[in-house]
């Protein structure tokens, strides 16, 4: 092999080596340092506080953790909150992917437009005004004085009730957008080969039509859970003390106790329950195929 054929990557006639080093790949590089400073570093120095803060402090900020019922109820919350906020999302998000597959296209553009208006406002804005709708002479309350349906205001505020509300209102999107993705792939023929062969609509539905939509469920349900798991603005401002989750003690030990930690403790066990969740799905079923066939266009 000569040296200008060594130059052009060729090791033989009519056969073109590979380079050895992309030169595009160094595009990636930004990204990379963005990532690693910004995001891995960050969860490296906590998971180091947690163990080290005080110094030598080992396993204590867990141990004192979990020696806490207050914390355990803590905890506890957080999920209950997390799993309520999931299954309102699907029971709403579900009929309205369903119903943009079967309008015609322009109706379900608006649809969509309606689900995404939620990302063109800010969390903070959309949390007040749920405050403001929600509160004892907020709109909803009034409108049920006018009516003479109700005599004293309904508690909506400072309740599990209404920090439900407001984060399935923030998290509605990450369900209804993979199950339409989903959806909108199933061929139509199959509800009408179902029907041929004698199902009624409702029996094609839930035989046929469902179980195709299961993958988007899945996707769906994990991004709404996980997401929830670490809510802090919405149940600050909706709920009460006994709506409190584990975001909020966080915030409670580095803004009043200095206890940096602790917090750090709590952090990193709320992580790693995340983690475990996540690997548990991933044993159930293939987290790889239904993201992918749930997000993708």
């Amino acid at each position: 092999m000569t040296a200008d054929s060594a130059a052009r990557g060729v090791d033989r006639p009519g056969r073109i080596r590979g380079p050895a080093f992309d030169r595009w790949s160094i595009l990636v590089l930004p990204a990379v340092v963005f990532l690693v400073v910004f995001f891995l570093a960050p969860l490296v120095t906590m998971s180091l506080r947690s163990v080290n803060d005080p110094p030598g402090a080992g396993l204590s900020n867990y141990t004192a953790f979990f020696n806490q019922a207050a914390n355990l109820r803590v905890l506890g919350n957080t999920f209950w909150i997390a799993f309520l906020s999931t299954v309102t999302c699907l029971v709403i998000g579900y009929p309205y992917a369903y119903l943009m597959t079967i309008v015609p296209g322009r109706i379900a553009g608006l649809l969509l437009i309606g689900v995404l208006l939620p990302f063109w406002s800010s969390l903070l804005v959309r949390t007040f005004a749920w405050q403001v709708i929600l509160r004892d002479t907020g709109v909803i309350n009034r409108f049920l004085e006018n009516l003479g349906l109700i005599s004293d205001p309904l508690p909506l505020i400072r309740t599990t009730l209404g920090v439900i509300i407001g984060m399935s209102h923030v998290l509605l999107p990450f369900m209804v957008l993979p199950i339409y993705a989903v959806m909108r792939r199933i061929d139509p023929e199959f509800g009408r080969a179902a029907a041929n062969l004698g199902a009624s609509p409702v029996r094609a539905f839930v035989r046929v039509f469902m179980p195709l939509t299961l993958s988007g469920v899945v996707a769906g349900s994990l991004l709404v859970f996980v997401l929830a798991l670490g809510f802090y603005i919405t149940p600050a401002l909706l709920g009460g003390a006994r709506d409190t989750m584990i975001s909020q003690l966080i915030v409670s030990e580095v803004q009043q106790a200095l206890d940096w930690g602790s917090a750090s403790a709590m952090a990193v066990l709320l992580m790693g329950i995340t983690f475990a969740i996540l690997f548990v799905a991933s044993r159930m079923i293939r987290l790889r195929d239904v993201f992918g066939s749930a997000l993708e266009d």
